[in-house]
């Protein structure tokens, strides 16, 4: 179902020193993608598709903080990004960043909300690189194949 919020994403000054303070408050296991400039954040448990486990739980992730990601976001699963931007746009939001692919998991985009926040999307990939209308479904790829 999509409209699910499927992943957050913390930005940092400091990949190091935030990945020690928050691996040491909260247990945290950290990944880091150096080739993505991401590190991968693990808050729960996942199953053998790479879905949180836990009911209820997310996963996320960590990036150097820049330009127009400058505070924690929290990241809405939808069917068709385009599609949600052109609708985002009508109702007096606007796109921060327009579809990304994520290393072949999905695509991802930002967007700013009617209130000034930067809110992202995601959009599942199917297995075999096509797009996936089940975006947000449980287990399917949901917190970036984290």
């Amino acid at each position: 179902m999509a409209g699910e919020v499927v992943h957050f994403e913390i930005p940092v000054d400091d990949e190091e020193r935030a990945g020690k303070f928050y691996s040491s408050a909260f247990g945290w296991k950290l990944n880091p993608m150096p080739e993505m400039e991401y590190t991968s954040v693990m808050t729960t448990p996942t199953d053998e598709s790479g879905g949180p486990s836990v009911p209820g739980s997310i996963n996320g992730g960590m990036f150097r903080r820049d330009g127009t990601l400058t505070s924690p976001v929290v990241t809405i699963a939808v069917e068709d990004i385009d599609a949600a931007l052109e609708n985002i746009t009508a109702l007096g939001g606007a796109t921060v960043t327009g579809r990304q692919e994520v290393a072949g998991m999905g695509w991802a985009a930002y967007f700013r909300d009617t209130e000034g926040n930067v809110v992202g999307l995601w959009q599942n990939a199917m297995p075999g690189g096509g797009e996936d209308a089940t975006a947000g479904r449980a287990g399917a790829g949901d917190d970036f194949g984290a």
